[in-house]
């Protein structure tokens, strides 16, 4: 009884797999990090606006890749998009009420109280005068 070893004829090269080529789509993942990123750190400028606007440009070209075929998971393209969208939002809407309550006339005489202020009751006074203002 002989055993015998023999090998392939043909050795197996994984470039050359008849199953075609793997696609990924590297757009739909950065697009929902940078979408959950943006909103965790809605808070701030540049996280909520620019990493938003990010996730929104790359969910897009994402989605559009994943409508044609040439890429995966459309679906993450796009919920990265929207919370992406959402940060954006978020973020104005703040950005703006910011604005507004810091150019207004009782944010001014605040400041100025507070920096003519000498002491701590007066400065307290300060607060108490700024927050009658703005609750009026």
């Amino acid at each position: 009884m002989t055993l015998s070893f023999s090998s392939p004829t043909q050795p197996h090269d994984h470039a050359q797999h008849s199953g075609g080529t793997k696609h990924t789509n590297g757009m739909a993942i950065a697009a929902l990090v940078l979408g959950i990123v943006a909103l965790v750190l809605f808070w701030t400028v540049f996280g909520g606006i620019v990493l938003g606007l990010a996730a929104v440009v790359l969910g897009i070209i994402g989605a559009r890749r994943a409508r044609g075929g040439r890429a995966p998971h459309g679906k993450m393209s796009v919920v990265g998009a929207v919370l992406g969208a959402l940060a954006v939002i978020v973020s104005v809407v703040i950005l703006a009420i910011g604005a507004s309550v810091l150019g207004s006339n009782e944010y001014k005489n605040f400041d100025e109280c507070v920096r003519d202020a000498t002491t701590q009751s007066e400065r307290q006074a300060c607060e108490q005068d700024f927050e009658r203002d703005m609750n009026d």
